[in-house]
């Protein structure tokens, strides 16, 4: 598996035409969802002038972020790499 190409984070994509739900109102829905599943843990809703530095709560859950969109892009290519594997190895012994 290490002779897999490298990430390429700047490949070009083409145009999306979406024809599902508008990933708005999902956001919004995920949005009440945490709002209200937070409350019982921080007894109120997040607000201004809370005590906390805004800045770096949203930085480390940024970092957080990336890390997991990483780990998701590794694991689908190793999953694709695998496949590609397995079906010329399927080819080579058919």
């Amino acid at each position: 598996m290490s002779n897999l190409p490298p990430f390429d984070a700047a490949a070009e994509q083409v145009t999306p035409h979406g024809s599902g739900t508008p990933i708005v109102d999902l956001v919004k829905l995920d949005l009440e969802t945490r709002a209200v599943a937070g409350e019982p843990k921080y007894r109120e809703r997040l607000k201004a002038n809370n005590g906390r530095d805004a800045l770096l709560d949203a930085y480390q859950e940024g970092l957080d972020l990336v890390m997991y969109l990483r780990q998701l892009i590794e694991e689908r290519r190793l999953a694709e790499a695998r496949q590609l594997e397995t079906s010329k190895d399927n080819l080579c012994h058919s």
